[in-house]
């Protein structure tokens, strides 16, 4: 079962507060000829491993130089590399071929609650005790694990955070300080619009970015009331009635209420917003951290970002999304060549390699790897909650209860169609069926 005290307690002690499927080369894995898992090969013959990750055009981009590396350092290993799409129709892929045994010997898929949706104890390979393990930072394991054991690494290298890139050239021009609390963030949004510019970017155009200011607060939430992912969980309390869950909902309400979005955030896309942030159009926009690898390198000089602040400056930190993992299918015919492959993915130099192929986006969870000095702003000041350990998972790293209509009710909310308790209420009932089919106790 997830164990989200575990979890707690290992974001803890690492000073952490915290989506073309192609045919496969041939079912159930390897295709060399061997038939026994573990089946040693003739000296001097090379293994081929299949490999299955999402589309996405950084995940192809990282995921095909670190196969080229690791081949060039292991010639005896080959890995062919197919792709899925990703969002529901991969979900569905993967989870089909985990249950007809047709799964590549290597997949990447998300860690967190949606992990634990694939049955990891029945058809991934666990690695508990591998040596590779001691380089990856502990506060990604509470994310791969189901009980004692782990069962996968770091696919990216980097985290991603959720919370508020910002114009650094009208922070500059107004003489801003980056804020510690909702207030001061409030007061420095009705300065900018007081000077002609947008306070708060919103693109409800792609609904999935008005989330943001629910799930980018949650570490203001589990820093007043860390049982709250336990209590959630168990259906003891929930965002209506939480006084500190409700508050990312009130935030929504209140930035449309006192008018500091951009006139057409209704119609206005994520590239559009992106936009208004690099060109100094507008000085905030609560967004995840992804969208440093949408920008150029150019345009990422006029951006940085700060944790979505609450109400209290002293408990002030970053909420934060961990990468997907890498994980072995317990169907593989070869899991020591697999294994071999999941401690390159635990190197420094994999991390040279991800980076030389899409950049670095924030912070490493690889011992030894650092931001070079040529990395964004925006991923330097997310180093800086890490350094300091003032960061918190997001609630689906916690908690396998997460509703499918969070983006549609936070744009009423944003958009003055609903409140923020009329909004909170609506999501409770979102949450209610899901976990149901999830047959979570309680419910």
């Amino acid at each position: 079962m997830f164990n989200s005290r575990s979890r707690k307690r290992a974001f803890m002690a690492a000073g952490l507060t915290l989506p073309l499927f192609l045919a496969a080369c041939s079912g159930g894995g390897s295709n060399d000829g061997s038939s026994e898992p573990g089946a040693e090969k003739p000296a001097g013959e090379q293994v081929t491993l299949t490999m299955l990750a999402d589309n996405a055009e950084n995940q192809v981009l990282m995921t095909e130089a670190v196969i080229a590396d690791f081949e060039a350092k292991n010639p005896d290993i080959k890995i062919n590399f197919e792709t899925r799409p990703g969002g529901g129709d991969g979900d569905n892929i993967v989870k089909t071929r985990l249950a007809t045994g047709e799964m590549t010997d290597l997949f990447q898929y998300n860690s967190g609650s949606l992990f634990q949706q694939i049955n990891p104890s029945e058809y991934v390979l666990p690695i508990t005790g591998e040596p590779f393990l001691d380089a990856v930072n502990e506060s990604f394991f509470p994310t791969v694990s189901v009980g004692d054991e782990i069962f996968g690494v770091p696919h990216a290298a980097t985290l991603m955070a959720g919370g508020v890139m910002y114009s650094t050239s009208i922070y500059e021009e107004l003489g801003l300080e980056i804020p510690l609390t909702w207030d001061d963030f409030i007061a420095n949004s009705e300065k900018v619009k007081e000077s002609g510019k947008t306070g708060i970017i919103q693109t409800y155009a792609d609904t999935w970015t008005s989330q943001l200011f629910v799930l980018g607060d949650f570490h203001n939430v589990l820093a007043n009331d860390p049982d709250f992912p336990d209590n959630y969980t168990a259906n003891k309390i929930n965002f209506s009635d939480s006084p500190y869950a409700i508050r990312g909902f009130e935030h929504l309400q209140e930035a449309f209420e006192k008018e500091l979005l951009n006139r057409d955030f209704a119609a206005a896309t994520y590239d559009q917003g992106l936009l208004m942030l690099a060109n100094g159009e507008g000085a905030h926009y609560p967004i995840l951290t992804f969208a440093i690898g949408a920008l150029t390198e150019e345009q990422l000089e006029n951006v940085g970002f700060f944790a979505l602040p609450g109400d209290d400056a002293a408990k002030n930190g970053m909420t934060s999304w961990m990468p997907d993992g890498l994980y072995i299918s317990k169907d593989t015919k070869h899991p020591d060549e697999a294994k071999r492959f999941l401690e390159y993915m635990t190197t420094v130099e994999s991390c040279s390699t991800r980076d030389q192929a899409i950049g670095s986006a924030g912070p490493y969870l690889i011992d030894g790897c650092e931001l070079p000095d040529s990395a964004p702003k925006a991923a330097k000041d997310m180093a800086t909650y890490v350094d300091a350990g003032t960061l918190s998972p997001a609630l689906e790293f916690l908690s396998p209860v997460k509703g499918p209509s969070l983006e549609q009710i936070t744009v009423e909310v944003g958009s003055g169609i609903a409140t923020a308790v009329d909004g909170a209420k609506r999501y409770d009932e979102d949450v209610k069926k899901q976990a149901q089919q999830l047959g979570l106790e309680g419910w």
